[in-house]
Order: structure tokens, then C-alpha cells, then sequence
């Protein structure tokens, strides 16, 4: 029978998962003859044989890969028919257009963690066991294509033993780029004033040192794949205490890491969809409603019935949880707000005010990537946090730019987004750009994912606030086109890309603030997104801020605001526990700030809102971080049902005359007063509210007309976090199109995806306008 031959190309996350031998052992069962190799975009086979015995092999190319792969995409073409003699994995290439196939980083596999344990293996106890189907991957890469060379592994010579597993198609391990073992990998150290401290003799010796100063209720800096983890007794109310004093963290929770399923049981209930989120590959932290009995210290999470719990997901953790015997908070290896450390010269400088000793090893970290948080929202898993495990997996375009992209994302939770051809890849999750620190780690990332994909953009998209360093550093760059992307439009074009829609859809868009077209801080939106296009169609009646950002850290500024305001400056203050501990003068300076209207601006965030009732209910005078006045107002109504039917909203009102529909909700605040006032429950007048909140969005969407009737609506922004509330618009919009977010966050963590869409769709000509400064800016325009 006549020979035939065939080019196939493979794209998406196809390099560091055992691919390619997957694919030598496919042509052998199938009888190809031919060969693979790895190249910038991703995997290319050469395969000859009979048209059946292609096809067949075709045929499973596509429908089948390993388990940690991911096929984006697969083409074929004829080739002249050559005589190959059998199928070899040959060395990759390095040619023409780029293309990140790099995967993400994986946790440790069933099979390594066998052989961890196991006294009779080689690698018994070595805390670098890895595999093709687990390991280090981004973390350690310097460039592509994906090979050892292209890591930070480089620096290890693989011993005989290593060396034939990774060269034996039948072994699990071939071609695994971070292939090590005791005799040849990498090695633990300690670092810390204890005996043999800067040279210990082996790896079993430092991880006893670190475990015996855990117990001794010492804090512990470990380093591990995308960069230092701070860790203590999580059982240990004064070692979690001793943790928040020296990384100046009041109340945040913290993180705690369980060797398995079954101690995060012992700590937390956890549902059929948590658990599929826990043991992930990806491995993220978890918000999990917390267990009464759960020997976890108070401290870990103060005053929140949730904690972030994640499994062990490298060897290192496994043999240090199992050692230590119980739950250990795991933290960013940073001051509150700072990214966290990778490098040990950085860790030592950084951390030294925190840990009392260091778990360092020989294995350089080159992409920092901080750990990913996931939560359940009424029944659908959803990214808060999207980094370590997903990054830097491609996101699928419905439409592929027209040219190179770099959306720089926000001032808050930032991830940046770099868009080419149908993908667009979201950075690791930064932080905060409010220090020197974060701001480098932004620089430093930018230029290395520019630098995988080996292109430059064309376009370079920011938000419209003028003062974020996101904003400025576009600015700064001088070779592209740049393009400004109001923040709420960028919100829902990210939802929309991520569920691959392409084409005109309403948006609610809820969050605390968000730079609007009129210099107002949005965020209580109703938009009709079309690509460039964004028309507002409602908002909320807004706040006045006292103070600006020292309203949003002071949230009694915001309650007093619309107490004065619904009451006509004459509010029950005396009545309401939360001006018991405010000063009279205080109380005073700000409403002379609102009457006179100095530094005062408007917000109409939903999640002002959200601070101005929860600081009522809860007396809460001030937030200690960002969000946690919404987070424990939402939680406290939990006492009065999950769903809340039997909650009646507060009444509010339309106001119809500014040319956007404006929701009234003096009307709430007057209700909810007074029942506190009167003593009824804080649980019972939240789920009030948020029922109330929950009608005003359906209402904003009921009311846009028929003309908008048969679009899909959209929930995004950090308000959608929030599953009372998502529940509550579900249940009232049911029979419509509704969706939401799964794998892009519904925060600020997750807009460059969409300043990436909205940006293409207006350099095509779709719409826009040039401003005063020469940028293109996305059309905006009032109802």
C-alpha cells in the first residue's frame, strides 16, 4: 500500500506535559512511522503510513492527550510521502512566530507521591519528585520552546539513572524538563541561626530543622514554586498572632494549607464542586465555610466564617505537613500589599523582620506566581484570584485580534493581558501597583511574557483613570497605539470574551470603583456592550465620599453620608451603635466636608452601598481591608436562611431626570435605620438589603426595554462575589440568558481581558473617539 504523509500541528498547552511521548507511543500502537518535535507555537509530528493507519492516528491526535495537556487547536496537511524507519522524538526548533505553550505549574501527581513515600524508591523523601504529568513548569521557565535548556534547571546535570528515564519513551518521566533526583537535582538548605544552618548535610536535615521550629511556634519563610510562603502552627492562637504583628496584616485572613481531602474535612465542609476544586491539578486556596469544632486558631480568619484552605501540591509541602502533624498557615512570602519574594538574596532582605528561619533551596524561581483562590458561588466554581495553576494558560478568542495587544489592567489585583492572533494570556496576579515593589514585579512580568510569545504590541490598552501606574506606564511606552478602556466597559468585555461572545450584551456591573466617562467613580452600572461600543443604561443613585479613598478605609464616612442624605440631614444618629464610637467632632468635620463639598466626589458604587449598610449593622466604624465590610455583612445574614425569600426588600425608588436611570435608595437606608434602631437583628436587615439590591439589579435589566430583551446579561465586578446577592438576581431574572464568570475573576483581576477586546474591536474602526492627549478611547455614551 502507497505511503502517505502528513504535517500536523498542535497547539495549546502541549510542552511540559508529556506530549510528545504520548504521541511516540500513539504512533507505535497506530504503526506511523515518522517524528515530533516541539516548537514555539507548540507541538509538530511528521507522520507517514497507509491513509487508514493515518487516519487512525489523526483521528486520536485529536480526540484524545495526556492529562494535563490541552489541545487549542489541530491542523494536518499532506506531505511528500517519506521512508521513515520507526517514530523519534527529535530536538525542537526554534523558528518563526511564537506562541506560549508553556503549561502551568502542576501538582504533585498519585504516582511521584508514591515514590516519595515509599522507603524502597530512590527518591524516597526527595522533596523535588516530578514527573511529565506534574511539577514546576511555568515557574522555572527562561523561554521558549519548553525545553530543560530554557529553565532554571539548566543548572543541574541529570546523573545516568535521570538521564535514561528521560530519554525512554516508555517512561513516565521522558522528556520531563525538571527530571531530578537526590543524586543530581536539586537540594534543601536552611537558613537561619541554627547548628549547620548555612550548609546543611542533606535535604531530610533541613526540613527537620524547619519542622522542629514550627513546633517550636517559630515562623518559617519556604520557598517554594512560584515563590516564599510564610508558615505557623494554624492551631496556635499566639504564633498566627506573632504572624499578623510582623506582617502588619490586622485582620485579613489567612490562607492554611491540609496534607489531603481528609484533614480539609477536619476543618471545613466542603461540597462535591469544592472538593473537584481542591484536588484540581491547579491546586488553588478554596474559601470553604469553616467547621465549628476546627482546631484552627480564631486569628487565622477573625470574625469570618470562611478560611482559605489549599492542599499540599509539591513534595516539599507533603513531607513538611506530614512531619509536623497538622495544619500549617501558608502565606505570601510578603508585607501586607508588597508581592511576594522568589528570590533568596530578595526573601532574606524582604522577610527577615518576619521568619525566624528559611527553607530555601538551589532551584531558581524565575516567573514569581502567587497561589490562585477559587470559591463556589451559588453552585458554580469561580475564579477570584487567577495565578499559580493557570497561568499562563491561554484564554480562546471568539475573534482573533487584528494585531498584538497589551492590556496593562488596573491600579487593584492586577493581572495584565497580552492578546495575539484567537488567544489572549493573563499575567500572573500582581497585587496592588501601590508600591515600588509591585510596580517592578509589573515591569518585570510584562517584559518576560513579551518576551515568550516574541511579539510586541501594537495596541496598548489602560483605564481611564489618569493616576493608576498602569495607566502611566502605557503612557510611557512609546511604540504602540495606546488605547484608554473605561473601567466597567472593561468588566463586561471580559466576560463576554472569556464565554466567547461576540456580539452586543447587557453587563451589570457592580463594584466599589471604577473611573466613569464623566470623571464620576462608577460602579453600580448597567451597560449594553457591543466590542468598542458601551452605552449606560442605569446606575445607582451615588454617595459622596468624605475624604475620597480615607471614606472607603473610614466606612462611617459613607454610612453618615447616606444617613444625612435620606433622613435630610437629620438621621437617628444617637440610635445606631456605630456613632457610639465616632467622636461628635469628627462626625461634625464631615458633614461641613459634604455641605461645602470639599474633596467630597460621587461615587455610585454598588459597593459603597454595601460598606455604608454594613458599617450600620454592623457597627464597624472602619475596614481593615479592602472588601471586608461587604464580606461580613454578607455573612451575618446567613443566620436568617441561604437564599432569603422570606426577606422583603426595602423600598427604593427611579429617578428617570439626569439621562441615566438612577436607582433611589434613600428609600432603603430610611428602612433599614430605623429596624436598627430598633433593635431588629443585623442578620435580618441584611438579608433585607441584600434582597433589595438583588430586585434593584433586576429591575435595572427589566427595565432596559424589549429592544434589549432577548440579550444575555451579564454579572461582573467584585460585587458578583458576593452569593447572596448572585442568588438573588438568579432567582428574580430566571428565564433569561444570565452568565457568569468561571476561570477569569469577576474583579479587577480580570479586566486586561477585556480592555484586550475592546481595544481590538475599536483600532477595526467599530467606534471611539481621540481625546485631548492623542489616545483612542472607547466610546461611552449616556442613555
Amino acid at each position: 500500500m502507497a505511503l502517505e504523509g502528513r504535517r500536523i500541528e498542535v497547539r495549546g498547552t502541549v510542552q511540559g506535559v508529556g506530549f510528545r511521548p504520548w504521541v511516540y507511543r500513539v504512533a507505535c500502537e497506530e504503526g506511523v512511522r515518522g517524528r515530533v518535535r516541539n516548537h514555539a507555537r507548540g507541538v509538530t509530528i511528521e507522520a507517514f503510513g497507509s491513509p487508514s493507519e493515518l487516519a487512525a492516528f489523526l483521528l486520536r491526535i485529536e480526540s484524545e492527550h495526556p492529562p494535563a495537556a490541552e489541545v487549542c487547536a489541530v491542523r494536518a496537511e499532506a506531505i511528500p510521502a517519506e521512508a521513515a524507519v520507526g517514530f523519534e522524538i527529535v530536538a525542537s526548533r526554534d523558528e518563526g512566530e511564537r506562541r506560549v505553550s508553556i503549561p502551568a505549574d502542576l501538582a504533585t501527581c498519585p504516582d511521584c507521591l508514591r515514590e516519595v513515600f515509599d522507603p524502597a524508591d530512590r527518591r524516597y523523601r526527595y522533596p523535588f519528585t516530578n514527573c511529565t504529568n506534574c511539577g514546576p513548569r511555568y515557574t522555572i521557565a527562561r523561554d521558549v520552546p519548553y525545553d530543560r535548556r530554557a529553565t532554571t534547571m539548566a543548572a543541574f546535570e541529570m546523573c545516568p539513572q535521570c538521564r535514561r528515564e528521560y530519554g525512554d519513551p516508555a517512561d513516565r518521566r521522558f522528556h520531563a524538563q525538571p527530571n531530578a533526583c537526590p543524586d543530581c537535582g536539586p537540594r534543601l538548605r536552611v537558613i537561619g541561626d541554627v547548628p549547620a544552618a548555612s550548609a546543611s548535610a542533606s535535604s531530610d536535615d533541613a526540613l527537620a530543622q524547619a519542622v522542629a521550629a514550627l513546633r517550636a511556634g517559630q515562623i518559617v519563610a519556604i520557598k517554594g514554586l512560584g515563590g516564599y510562603h510564610v508558615a505557623c502552627d494554624a492551631c496556635s492562637a499566639a504564633c498566627v498572632r506573632r504572624l499578623r504583628e510582623r506582617k502588619q496584616r490586622d485582620e485579613k485572613p489567612f490562607a492554611v494549607m491540609v496534607r489531603d481531602l481528609a484533614e480539609a474535612r477536619r476543618v471545613a465542609f466542603v461540597s462535591l464542586e469544592e472538593e473537584r476544586l481542591l484536588v484540581s491539578i491547579e491546586r488553588p486556596i478554596v474559601l470553604l465555610q469553616r467547621q465549628p469544632q476546627a482546631p484552627l486558631a480564631r486569628e487565622v480568619a477573625p470574625g469570618n466564617p470562611l478560611v482559605g484552605v489549599m492542599l499540599a501540591y509539591t513534595p516539599l509541602h507533603h513531607l513538611l505537613l506530614e512531619a509536623f502533624g497538622g495544619p500549617l498557615v501558608m502565606t505570601s512570602g510578603n508585607l501586607s500589599d508588597e508581592p511576594m519574594a522568589a528570590g533568596d538574596d530578595e526573601a532574606v532582605e524582604r522577610l527577615s523582620g518576619i521568619a525566624d528561619l528559611f527553607l530555601a533551596h538551589d532551584r531558581a524561581i524565575e516567573n514569581r506566581c502567587d497561589d490562585s483562590v477559587a470559591r463556589v458561588i451559588a453552585g458554580v466554581p469561580t475564579l477570584l484570584r487567577r495565578s499559580r495553576g493557570y497561568v499562563p494558560r491561554a484564554i480562546p478568542l471568539a475573534r482573533p485580534v487584528a494585531r498584538p495587544v497589551l492590556a496593562c489592567g488596573g491600579q487593584l489585583k492586577n493581572a495584565f493581558c497580552l492578546a495575539a492572533g484567537d488567544s489572549a494570556w493573563l499575567g500572573p496576579h500582581l497585587g496592588d501597583l501601590d508600591n515600588l515593589e509591585a510596580c517592578r514585579a509589573f515591569d518585570e512580568q510584562v517584559e518576560r511574557l513579551q518576551r515568550f510569545l516574541g511579539v510586541r504590541p501594537e495596541l496598548i490598552a489602560h483605564d481611564l483613570h489618569p493616576d493608576y501606574y498602569s495607566t502611566g506606564y502605557a503612557r510611557r511606552r512609546p511604540e504602540a497605539l495606546k488605547v484608554a478602556v473605561q473601567h466597567h466597559h472593561a468588566h463586561v468585555a471580559a466576560l463576554a470574551a472569556e464565554r466567547g461572545l461576540d456580539g452586543p450584551v447587557l453587563g451589570l456591573a457592580w463594584d466599589g470603583t471604577g473611573y466613569g466617562t464623566d470623571g464620576a467613580a462608577w460602579g453600580g452600572e448597567l451597560l449594553r456592550v457591543d466590542g468598542a461600543r458601551c452605552e449606560r443604561l442605569a446606575t445607582l443613585r451615588p454617595l459622596r465620599l468624605a475624604g475620597s479613598d480615607e471614606a472607603i478605609r473610614q466606612v462611617w464616612r459613607i454610612a453618615l453620608a447616606a444617613l444625612d442624605d435620606a433622613f435630610d440631614g437629620a438621621p437617628p444618629l444617637e440610635s445606631l451603635a456605630l456613632f457610639d464610637g465616632v467622636a461628635d467632632r469628627d462626625v461634625s468635620v464631615v458633614r461641613q466636608m459634604i455641605a461645602k463639598g470639599l474633596h467630597t466626589p460621587l461615587a455610585h458604587g454598588a459597593g459603597r452601598w454595601f460598606d455604608a449598610l454594613g458599617a450600620l449593622g454592623l457597627a464597624r466604624a472602619r475596614s481593615s481591608y479592602e472588601g471586608q465590610v461587604a464580606l461580613e455583612w454578607n455573612l451575618v445574614a446567613e443566620a436568617v436562611g441561604r437564599v432569603g425569600t422570606e426577606a422583603e426588600p426595602y423600598p427604593f425608588a427611579w429617578l428617570e431626570g439626569s439621562g441615566v436611570a438612577q436607582a433611589d435608595l434613600r428609600g432603603l437606608v430610611r428602612g433599614a435605620a430605623l429596624e436598627l434602631a430598633e433593635g431588629v437583628a443585623a442578620g435580618c436587615v441584611s438579608a433585607r438589603f441584600h434582597e433589595t439590591m438583588a430586585e434593584v439589579a433586576a429591575q435595572m435589566v427589566r427595565r432596559a426595554g424589549l429592544e434589549h430583551a432577548s440579550l444575555p446579561v451579564l454579572l461582573t465586578g467584585g460585587c458578583f462575589q458576593n452569593e447572596r446577592l448572585v442568588e438573588g438576581v438568579l432567582r428574580r431574572l430566571a428565564g433569561r440568558r444570565v452568565l457568569r464568570h468561571r476561570l477569569v475573576p469577576p474583579g479587577d483581576g480580570g479586566i486586561a481581558l477585556g480592555q484586550v477586546l475592546v481595544a481590538d474591536a475599536l483600532a477595526r474602526g467599530e467606534a471611539g473617539m481621540m481625546d485631548d492627549g492623542g489616545r483612542r478611547v472607547a466610546m461611552s455614551r449616556e442613555a
